[in-house]
């Protein structure tokens, strides 16, 4: 349900009377606080692990196992253990280098070690020379897992000699010690148990954190991964208690467990590896074309998974295209002419892994890889390859190309079977004389915007992109669907525009093949008003449209609060503690930063709303969703927050009023 709500914190923004006068309030110097060391990431856990609830759990495991293949990869560790014990905790040790434990220069009075455990942005990956290519980038892993761990216990054997640090809460309890000799060992044990404080009842889940492990064993065939899980852990008995894992041939396993025996379009997949030019780093793939049609994609970058795809995504799928359309051409095939990436890479089954010196990621969760360089590496990398492998099994070759090519004269056929109907649709459907109607007739490239009031319209219609998106004004707040009878709901005029211009009907009426749009967006202002809005759209949609959100159509735009400029660079940020963490990190304090924050969508420029909230190329959404085993409990928050008894509400405002540092009204 969190997920629902996101961005629904709040049911107003406080009025003054009128003719009062303004309050001058005490708000001095030492009002302004200053968060030391690690407090920062425990007063605001979701900047640095994604949330505070089973994926920023896990997201813990993942700095700490990242870290280990870190030194598998540069070529320092040959084993890592992973073992997960019966209170919960995590225990992650590599016969690598082991982290120095010499005093650091500029803090003479620590060791090294207690400096990567104490202070964000330290490490040793910033410079390229401990480390050539890692999956930990910003000095901030251990360290923020170390911040929000009960306890954790550090032990390091360097030079013949074990070392080993107690810390609570980030805190050292103790110095650094010497734990006697260890002759013929090396490496780094990092075991840790999560706060409860911080997750909540949120454990470890064995199937999770082993098939992480295993997902890293397959990406990197030279190293060894012993798991072991306690029997009395939660959930035990959903992972193996002890295995040793080794994948040699690297992605071409994980393939061959991916496909399960599943007839392939090709006899063999297309299977290889290739280093970038000038030491750049390397890219290693494995594809197959399964006959049933069940595609996907998992991509990595240094071992890290990248969920969102990026850039090196985007230069395998050119790769894929761009060769199987020469190939085409090669033939003599006239129709490969009309095949598209989506034909290509839909129904594939696609491993990727990168390597590289100095990636960029999206956020501190690495989820979305963005070099800019990436995509032309990998795909002139791949294409070579790719053409090689074609032309070498002609017969292979020419039975994928016709798999492919109908597959897109099925798609094609669908397009014009769709835009008939959705013609005939819009002759019998009259639409609402507000809406600004996209030209495009196809579903799945176009979106409506529902935004509030004709101010923001205005502006968003100027900044869309007339062929694929259109825009719905709404007047004001919409009806509560939580407390407000249906006959008022079905006499609305305003629900009833909305309805209308969906085209999918609502409540038993509903038809998803009918949606007009292949987006819902719901786009209103960064501000309390605007989240009390987008609350009771989305309250709407649960309650009188939830086909819409189980079939992923449904989504939130990002539209920045702040402006911040210094020189030629200008940034957005989303909300304050994003504008703190720009100046921070974003710019040189060298000279001043001009800032400046949005009213609303409707005084925005143009320009800068199409560039930073509509443009598809720059934009960001949020999809709203409902976990399949979290309906009962979304039913009863929806209740809780929207519905008719305000106690409930009460209780729900003293039970987390703790976690809100600050409101923006």
């Amino acid at each position: 349900m969190a997920n629902l709500f996101e961005h629904a914190e709040s049911a107003g923004r406080p009025r003054r009377a009128a003719g009062s006068a303004k309050v001058a309030g005490d708000y001095t110097a030492k009002h302004i606080e200053v968060l030391e060391g690690l407090d920062a990431v425990r007063r605001r856990p979701g900047m640095y692990v994604g949330s505070t609830d089973d994926y920023g759990l896990h997201q813990l495991a993942a700095e700490v196992i990242d870290n280990a293949m870190d030194e598998a990869v540069n070529g320092f560790a040959s084993r890592i253990e992973v073992a997960l014990g019966a209170d919960g905790s995590l225990s992650v040790g590599d016969n690598g280098r082991g982290i120095p434990v010499d005093p650091h220069p500029k803090a003479p009075d620590k060791s090294a070690l207690e400096v990567i455990l104490t202070t964000l942005h330290s490490g040793g990956k910033f410079g390229g020379k401990a480390y050539h290519t890692s999956g930990g980038l910003h000095g901030v892993g251990v360290s923020v897992v170390n911040a929000l761990s009960e306890r954790l216990e550090v032990e390091v054997v360097r030079d013949g000699e074990r070392w080993r640090q107690r810390y609570a809460r980030g805190k050292p309890q103790g110095k650094l010690e010497g734990a006697g000799s260890a002759r013929n060992r090396r490496g780094t044990t990092v075991a840790f148990l999560p706060d409860g404080e911080i997750f909540g009842a949120a454990r470890f889940r064995p199937e999770r954190v082993y098939a992480m492990a295993k997902a890293k064993a397959y990406l990197y065939g030279d190293v060894e991964i012993r798991w072991r899980c306690d029997p009395g852990a939660p959930g035990a008995a959903e992972a193996p208690a002890e295995e040793t894992l080794r994948f040699p041939a690297g992605l071409g396993d994980y393939l061959r467990e991916l496909l399960a025996g599943r007839a392939s379009t090709t006899p063999t997949p297309f299977v290889g590896s290739a280093d970038f030019p000038r030491g750049r780093g390397r890219v290693e793939w494995a594809v197959a074309w399964p006959g049933d049609g069940e595609g996907r994609m998992l991509s990595h970058c240094n071992t890290v998974p990248t969920a969102d795809g990026g850039t090196h995504e985007s230069g395998l799928r050119g790769a894929l295209t761009k060769a199987l359309k020469a190939y085409g051409d090669l033939v003599g095939n006239r129709r490969a002419g009309q095949i598209t990436t989506e034909d290509v890479v839909g129904n594939a089954v696609i491993l990727l892994s990168v390597f590289m010196v100095d990636p960029q990621f999206f956020g501190q969760t690495k989820a979305k890889l963005t070099n800019g360089d990436a995509g032309r590496l990998v795909e002139n990398a791949v294409r070579d390859h790719f053409d090689h492998w074609l032309s070498g099994a002609p017969e292979a070759a020419n039975d994928l190309l016709a798999a492919i090519v109908e597959r897109a004269e099925d798609r094609l056929r669908r397009r014009q079977e769709r835009e008939a109907e959705r013609k005939t649709a819009r002759r019998r459907t009259r639409l609402p004389g507000k809406l600004a109607d996209c030209s495009e007739a196809s579903r799945e490239t176009t979106e409506l915007f529902i935004v509030e009031g004709d101010s923001a319209g205005g502006s968003a219609k100027q900044a869309r992109d007339r062929r694929t998106q259109a825009v719905l004004p709404l007047r004001g707040k919409i009806l509560n669907a939580a407390t407000a009878a249906q006959a008022k709901l079905r006499g609305n005029q305003e629900l009833g525009d909305l309805v209308k211009a969906l085209g999918c009907g609502a409540g038993d009426r509903f038809r998803l093949e009918e949606l007009r749009y292949g987006k819902v967006i719901i786009m209103t202002d960064a501000d309390v008003d605007g989240a009390h809005i987008a609350a009771l759209l989305m309250t709407f949609f649960y309650r009188e449209i939830p086909g819409l959100i189980d079939a992923g159509r449904l989504f939130l735009a990002q539209p920045p609060l702040y402006r911040l400029t210094q020189g030629g660079t200008t940034l957005y940020a989303s909300d304050e503690a994003h504008k703190e963490e720009l100046i921070a990190s974003a710019f040189d304090g060298r000279g001043k930063i001009d800032i400046s924050r949005f009213k609303g969508l409707g005084e925005m420029p143009t320009a800068q709303l199409r560039d930073t909230t509509m443009d598809p190329a720059r934009r960001a959404l949020l999809r709203v969703t409902i976990a399949a085993d979290d309906r009962v409990a979304t039913g009863r928050l929806v209740d809780d927050l929207m519905g008719r008894k305000p106690e409930r509400r009460l209780a729900f405002i003293r039970e987390n009023a703790h976690l809100v540092g600050e409101l923006d009204v």
